[in-house]
């Protein structure tokens, strides 16, 4: 029985499992490839992706590039290198803060806004032809993504040895990049001229308010000398001092002399003659005469020498505050031509140019970034997971 059940059951069992196993098997490809499955879904099919929208449907980017440096009259203003020097060029003190300040400003939100006001920049960066992954998106976009858009495509660099500040543009047509580049520079040029607008107001503030106190100094010396003479009645208090002197003087000088006659007559002439009594009351009356004006010059109140030492008081004010009016004039002068030496302007090195060939996208190179970045994220993973089997194991 053990015989018979051998031969005849056993082939019977063992052929069936060995069809279906045969029915079952993948064909040699998918085995081939199901080691790099994990690869190809991670690394060669995104790079296929990449390829395939920058080769099939990304648009074509123009850009116009412009150079430009701040510059000074002002001596000693820093040197540049290279072509800098080779223009004649100088570049601005204080680590170029003037060009850092108008290169920040080109990429603000106030630039954007002045730029808006020349040209529709929405419509600029909505062409019809741009695809829908680099155009601009919304009817109205608001600010902030209008911003965010306009720094992707709008580039500010300042070298470091030259000062000069490179600017690029980017757009979907020539013309749009060019228009752009040509109005931002004058969007620059008008900064700077704000600037120095603001720099000439600071600096001539103090000057010009030092001349307004001058001013306002010499007027009130120039109402004080003028109440003083309207009180005393008196225009030129020098000139009638100075007569008033030289009366007394011409008095003094005739009492010495009739004293004189007087004093020889009397050992000649009798005390009661006619002659000797008209000479001694012509004495008299010089002395009395010489008594008053020294009076009115010194004695009594309001005499000339105080008034003329009140007016001398005045009058010295009077010529200090137009010597200070005419120091704040000369200031005021001064510190606007040392504000003209400090103003800042913008020289243009390279005109904004008309591109030709589109440089942007950078379809080779962005491609085969995708690609090494995912390989090399790829194996970083393997390498990690290798480990962790491993050390499992």
């Amino acid at each position: 029985m053990m015989d018979g059940f051998l031969p005849v059951e056993t082939p019977a069992l063992e052929k069936a499992p060995a069809g279906r196993d045969q029915a079952a098997a993948p064909p040699a490809w998918r085995r081939w490839l199901a080691p790099w499955r994990p690869f190809l879904l991670a690394v060669v099919l995104p790079t296929a992706l990449t390829g395939a929208y920058y080769g099939l449907f990304a648009t074509d980017q123009y850009q116009s590039e412009a150079h430009f440096i701040i510059k000074t009259n002002a001596p000693g203003g820093g040197g540049v290198s290279g072509l800098g020097q080779a223009l004649g060029l100088s570049a601005p003190s204080s680590d170029l803060s003037e060009t850092r300040s108008v290169a920040d400003y080109l990429i603000s939100h106030d630039a954007v806004a002045a730029l808006g006001r020349s040209m529709d920049l929405t419509a600029v960066y909505q062409r019809p032809e741009i695809d829908l992954v680099s155009r601009l998106h919304g009817d109205r976009p608001p600010p902030e993504s209008v911003l965010k858009y306009y720094r992707r495509q709008v580039k500010v660099t300042i070298g470091s040895d030259t000062g000069i500040a490179a600017l690029s543009v980017r757009a979907f047509r020539p013309q749009d990049a060019r228009d752009m580049a040509a109005k931002l520079l004058e969007l620059g040029e008008a900064r700077v001229n704000t600037f120095n607008q603001r720099a000439l107001e600071n600096t001539l503030g103090v000057a010009k308010a030092q001349l307004r106190e001058a001013e306002a100094g010499m007027a009130r010396a120039q109402g004080t000398l003028t109440d003083f003479r309207q009180d005393r009645r008196d225009l030129d208090p020098e000139r009638n001092g100075a007569a008033q002197i030289g009366l007394t003087a011409s008095l003094q000088q005739q009492l010495a002399q009739a004293r004189a006659q007087l004093s020889s007559m009397s050992a000649s002439v009798a005390p009661d003659s006619p002659q000797r009594v008209a000479l001694a009351a012509q004495v008299k009356a010089l002395e009395a005469q010489v008594g008053a004006a020294q009076s009115r010059m010194a004695g009594a109140r309001g005499a000339i020498a105080g008034d003329l030492g009140a007016f001398e008081g005045l009058r010295t004010r009077q010529q200090l505050a137009a010597k200070r009016y005419e120091a704040a004039v000369v200031g005021l002068e001064q510190a606007r031509t040392e504000a003209l030496k400090q103003q800042l302007f913008v020289v243009r090195v390279v005109e904004p140019n008309l591109p030709v060939k589109a440089l942007y996208p950078q379809r080779l190179k962005i491609v085969a970034t995708v690609f090494f970045a995912l390989a090399l994220a790829y194996a970083i993973g393997w390498l990690i997971l290798a480990g962790v089997r491993e050390h499992a194991s």
